[in-house]
């Protein structure tokens, strides 16, 4: 390609809007243009925007209305209409790009996770990847012994994926699992050829050492590994059966003054304040305020759903939610984020903020989420009396969780009474 002006050509790496060499062929052209009265000839258009595949037309079209509303940067937009091109070029009509292709075919200064979201939107994606985790599952149970390798790797995939009588478990639950039982499966395999040979004898010893909460996570991972492999048919009996776990050694006492004051005192980000107050009123866990939506929240009729559970919001929560939607209205207003909490990295997408983000703002104030949580529930059940029914229809927790909270409750109260002078 030469330069319009005046003719020289235009090196190999440029600019593919550029049609003059230097900036001084683009001058004497504008001025050219003037005296002859020719009208300014339109902008560059990404080819993209006026493909004859009517397809890859209007998911750029697409791809730029979203970079409109979301604040793109004029380069991640021309990239991501980059992308485009790439991988639906070509594509039989009726199929969907693969995700592994998005992944590997664009150039590397694309944004993928802009790209999945413009194919995401327009039905144009196939998600063919597999977990990480079942990776994880198959390289961490390919060190094990030959006799222990299928049963564990059965197990996990089961724990991971559920199956008719068990619900699938979290990620964070597997690992937490097999980090429990995996130095005990190295211990058995130097002496055994197979899980099965593995005795209730092997299996006290092994949980000897243990206490607390590590016997009870212990103990489950256990009894969840042998009862699988038994109902199965891997293994003759289940040498964990009868086996209960000592309860974890924690306890349930009211929050003191000095970790209220230094609540109050250090609460300083309106992020974290959302975060403290529905906690403290609601009693929501973590992930309950991590997924809260804009459509969850009434403050006309001073009602919330958390975790799928319409609830009352108190004054506290009331004012400082009204706050922070006016502050994120500010801050990011071409957001399409459809949750509550949002942060400058989320502001472009439509996730929830991630676990770090509301563990950094608690650790400035000492407490956890649960901490409080858990102060809130006590605080009921020594303002209702004790009363495990009441306790699971206000905050939709199980029968057993609320009567360990009536039963803290109601020592509590007894000691309150033992200590009150009589008359």
């Amino acid at each position: 390609m030469n330069c319009a002006h005046c003719g020289t050509p235009l090196p190999e790496k440029r600019r593919r809007d550029q049609v003059y060499c230097s900036n001084a062929c683009s001058a004497r052209a504008s001025e050219r243009r003037r005296k002859d009265g020719q009208p300014v000839p339109p902008r560059w258009r990404h080819p993209a925007l006026t493909a004859d595949d009517p397809v890859l037309r209007a998911a750029a079209r697409h791809a730029q209305e979203l970079g409109q509303v979301g604040g793109w940067n004029p380069s991640t937009t021309r990239c991501v209409l980059d992308g485009l091109v790439t991988v639906l070029t070509s594509l039989p009509a009726g199929e969907r790009v693969p995700l592994s292709e998005v992944r590997a075919r664009p150039q590397r200064w694309v944004s993928r996770p802009r790209l999945i979201e413009v194919l995401t939107d327009l039905d144009l994606l196939h998600d063919d990847s597999a977990p990480a985790i079942r990776s994880w599952i198959d390289r961490v149970t390919s060190h094990l012994a030959p006799g222990f390798i299928n049963p564990v790797r059965q197990w996990l995939l089961v724990l991971l994926n559920g199956d008719t009588r068990s619900r699938p478990r979290s990620a964070s639950s597997i690992y937490v699992y097999f980090g429990c039982i995996r130095p005990f499966l190295d211990d058995w395999a130097a002496g055994y050829d197979h899980l099965r040979e593995v005795t209730r004898s092997d299996i006290r010893t092994a949980l000897g050492p243990l206490s607390g909460s590590r016997r009870a996570t212990a103990t489950s991972a256990m009894r969840s590994l042998f009862g699988f492999a038994r109902k199965r048919g891997l293994i003759f009996s289940n040498p964990t059966t009868g086996l209960k776990g000592r309860p974890a050694d924690f306890a349930l006492l009211p929050m003191a003054d000095e970790e209220i004051r230094a609540i109050e005192q250090q609460a300083d980000d309106l992020a974290g304040r959302v975060i403290i107050a529905l906690a403290a009123e609601n009693a929501a866990r973590t992930g309950a305020i991590r997924h809260l939506t804009l459509d969850d929240v009434d403050l006309a009729n001073r009602r919330i759903t958390l975790a799928g559970r319409r609830q009352r919001l108190g004054d506290l929560s009331h004012r400082v939610l009204r706050r922070w939607l006016r502050h994120r209205r500010a801050t990011w207003p071409h957001t399409t984020n459809p949750h509550v909490l949002i942060s400058d990295k989320t502001a472009h997408g439509t996730g929830p903020i991630s676990q770090q983000f509301v563990t950094l703002r608690m650790t400035r104030t000492g407490c956890s989420v649960d901490r409080i949580r858990k102060d809130r529930i006590l605080h009921e059940a020594l303002a209702g009396g004790a009363d495990p029914l009441h306790l699971s229809l206000v905050f939709g927790i199980s029968h057993s969780t609320a009567a360990r909270y009536s039963a803290v409750a109601e020592h509590l109260l007894a000691d309150e009474l033992d200590q009150t002078p009589q008359p």
